[in-house]
């Protein structure tokens, strides 16, 4: 009877084993990498030689940090894909870097020897204490002769000296060996975050007829990458068409290094500013004030630190709700022009929670936080997706879909969208790789010659220099992104501005920064400025005088903006008696003189208004 019980039970477990689908590790390469404005889809390509029956293949070495939503696998050839799974590994951690290896293997010999300083000061100040509590060697009864008090004295005298050169030679070794340590720490922050990370893997279970050869594709949305635009806009004079190098910034650290890539950018998501001002409309009324211009915000900078109060290098800080961006430098640094209308910064780093601040001042500093939030596994099938903690190796699991060729999640892959942009796509003709150490590579994208009209631009009141205008029609071809641009000018650097394209209509302008060869100044003239009292009206009358002079070799054009105050009330009147021939915006009240100056020509524009309002109340008038 118990043979027979055994031999059911072997063929039960026989027939089980038989049931359970074969499981197969399988290494890829990444072969393609599409770089979006937050995160990258990754494409990686595998021919597997697959037997008869079903199978679980397994891709293995993965980026922890994929959207399980995203994962989509192809399959070419006398194959069906059942189920995709994906899952976290976190039994075997995916392989360090041969540089951070060696920086962990540089930190565990200083530990070892900063403990053993630690050890030779503890023995030092033993001595020196009892040194200190037995100098009195003499007993109560017993009195200290000249000779022994002599000797006493020199070997007290000898050993404390000797003791005291020691602690002050052991200190300074070990705050030199604690300087070691933290430049160390540093740079492995840099490389990558403090916490280890499991090994992402994708199951996907098959079944084939027969033995085949079969070329999989493999493709998911990875975090902690992205990239953002910059531009060099070289003018070499007002005579020759602008020329624009339009870069990709790219960082990510996903663990996995891009090596040999064919790579692709996607729109889907000094110190003096080359912005040109903009007038606010000067609305008059009894309680309103003139408008106030704070040129102070044109550009924002800090310093972001980790939570220790150490510099954190390799932040993105990003203009929210733009693609303007810049990542600190090593000392946790940065300076980011900012366009206008801009309110708040995101700050963004691997391992740390995302914090957005308001743009308060032009000094914005960060402390920011680990983000203590554990990796949640998340299974995917081709009907529907779960999640759960993982606490180990997982297995594949998944509903059966035995027509398809091809199997994803729920949700199609994201893109991330920029607002008021459209998708373009940039590919890079040479492949290119791209390390997972969280520091910002620079890629030439495109090389644009364009034709421009030259315009040189004021307005005095808010900022007496002059800001030379590119002006570039049909440029929506060039598939442009706001960005901050490093700005060249008849061979010389002359600032950083912003390309802003999402106000532009059918004519772009870009400022070019400043240009000191043009002279404009503007004042007040006293003898047309009045107060007077007519029947039971007050008026007040003000007068401006604005100077330019050009200093340059060449005739230039230029437009040069005033404003005039509109008043909100009809017992306010206000009445213009010169405009020197500007035209003049009924709506906004601004005043616009629009010509061209020869060399070392001088121009003069007077502004004369008045202001009629009820000798009975009060009126700011600028």
């Amino acid at each position: 009877m118990k043979v027979v019980t055994l031999f059911f039970l072997s063929l039960v477990f026989s027939n089980l084993l038989a049931q359970s689908p074969k499981e197969q590790e399988v290494k890829t390469e990444v072969k393609e990498v599409t770089v979006f404005i937050e995160g990258a889809q990754v494409t990686r390509k595998k021919s597997v030689n697959i037997p008869a029956g079903e199978t679980v293949l397994k891709f293995i070495n993965l980026s922890p940090f994929i959207d399980a939503k995203s994962v989509q696998v192809k399959a070419e050839g006398d194959v069906t894909v059942l189920s995709v799974n994906h899952q976290q590994n976190y039994l075997d951690k995916l392989d360090k870097s041969k540089e951070l290896d060696e920086l962990e293997k540089q930190l565990a010999v200083l530990d070892k020897e900063m403990k053993l300083q630690s050890t030779y000061m503890a023995i030092l100040q033993e001595e020196l204490s009892f040194l200190m509590t037995n100098k009195n060697i003499s007993g109560k009864d017993q009195g200290l002769s000249v000779t022994n008090f002599k000797e006493t004295s020199e070997y007290y005298g000898k050993r404390l000296t000797a003791l005291k050169l020691k602690e002050i030679e052991l200190s300074a070794k070990m705050m030199e060996l604690s300087e070691k340590k933290s430049d160390i720490n540093s740079q492995i922050n840099t490389i990558s975050g403090k916490r280890e990370f499991p090994n992402g893997e994708i199951l996907v279970k098959v079944d084939a007829k027969k033995n085949a050869s079969v070329d999989f594709e493999l493709s998911y949305v990875v975090g902690n990458a992205g990239w953002f635009p910059s531009y060099d806009i070289r003018a070499k004079n007002i005579n020759e068409p602008v020329e624009i190098i339009y870069k990709a910034n790219v960082k990510q650290d996903t663990k996995i290094e891009w090596k040999n890539v064919k790579l692709k950018f996607s729109s889907a998501d000094p110190n003096v500013s080359g912005i040109a001002p903009e007038l606010i409309t000067y609305y008059l009324g009894y309680y309103t004030a003139p408008p106030v211009y704070d040129r102070s915000l044109s550009s924002v900078s800090g310093i972001v630190r980790h939570e220790d109060g150490g510099p954190l290098p390799g932040v993105t800080v990003v203009v929210n709700g733009s693609t303007v961006g810049t990542t600190t430098n090593i000392d946790g640094k940065y300076t980011l022009s900012l366009p206008n209308n801009a309110s708040e910064l995101v700050f963004s780093y691997i391992g740390y929670q995302t914090e957005t601040l308001p743009i308060g001042s032009s000094n914005i500093n960060l402390t920011m936080s680990p983000d203590m939030v554990a990796l949640d596994e998340v299974v995917v099938t081709g009907y529907g997706t779960r999640s759960r903690k993982a606490k180990g190796r997982n297995t594949a699991a998944g509903a059966a879909a035995p027509t398809m060729k091809s199997v994803r999640g729920q949700s199609s892959v994201p893109l991330a969208q920029v607002e008021n942009q459209t998708t373009v796509d940039f590919e890079i003709k040479m492949p290119y790789s791209v390390k997972s150490d969280n520091k910002s590579y620079s890629v030439d994208m495109e090389v644009y010659s364009l034709s421009a009209t030259f315009q040189y631009y004021c307005v005095p009141k808010i900022d007496k220099d002059a800001f030379l205008i590119a002006n570039i029609v049909d440029w929506e071809k060039y598939n442009l992104l706001e960005g901050e641009a490093n700005l060249f000018f008849e061979g010389t650097y002359v600032g950083k501005s912003i390309l802003d394209v999402r106000n532009a209509t059918d004519t772009l302008q870009i400022s070019l920064g400043r240009d000191k060869n043009v002279v404009v100044s503007r004042e007040k003239v006293k003898d047309f400025t009045t107060k007077q009292f007519i029947g039971n009206k007050k008026q007040d009358t003000r007068t401006w005088r604005t100077v330019v002079k050009n200093n340059k070799s060449q005739a230039i054009d230029m437009v040069v903006l005033d404003q005039v105050p509109i008043s909100t009330l009809e017992e306010i009147e206000v009445k213009i008696e010169n405009l020197s021939n500007a035209k003049h915006n009924l709506e906004t009240g601004e005043i616009k003189w629009d010509f061209t100056i020869q060399p070392s020509e001088k121009k003069e524009f007077e502004l004369r208004y008045l202001v009629k309002y009820p000798k009975n109340r009060s009126l700011i008038v600028d």
